[in-house]
């Protein structure tokens, strides 16, 4: 799917009906901007119950804590 559109005078985009369904986006979702080289890469942020666990059992060995530096 190929979809363009038009930055506007208030620095606003609109995303096309077709992306947004394909996405399933609906208004009012937040979203995420993320530097990628010369572009942006454009995500969903994530629910805090959607981060729920999501560090389970993660290896803390060589964790530094805020008290570790100057």
């Amino acid at each position: 799917m190929t979809a363009t559109a038009t930055l506007s005078s208030k620095f606003q985009i609109s995303i096309p009906k077709a992306v947004r369904e394909t996405q399933h986006w609906q208004a009012g979702q937040k979203f995420v901007f993320i530097p990628k080289s010369k572009g942006v890469l454009l995500m969903p942020a994530p629910r805090s119950e959607q981060l729920a666990g999501i560090a389970k059992g993660a290896c803390t060995d060589g964790y530094r804590d805020r008290k570790d530096h100057y």
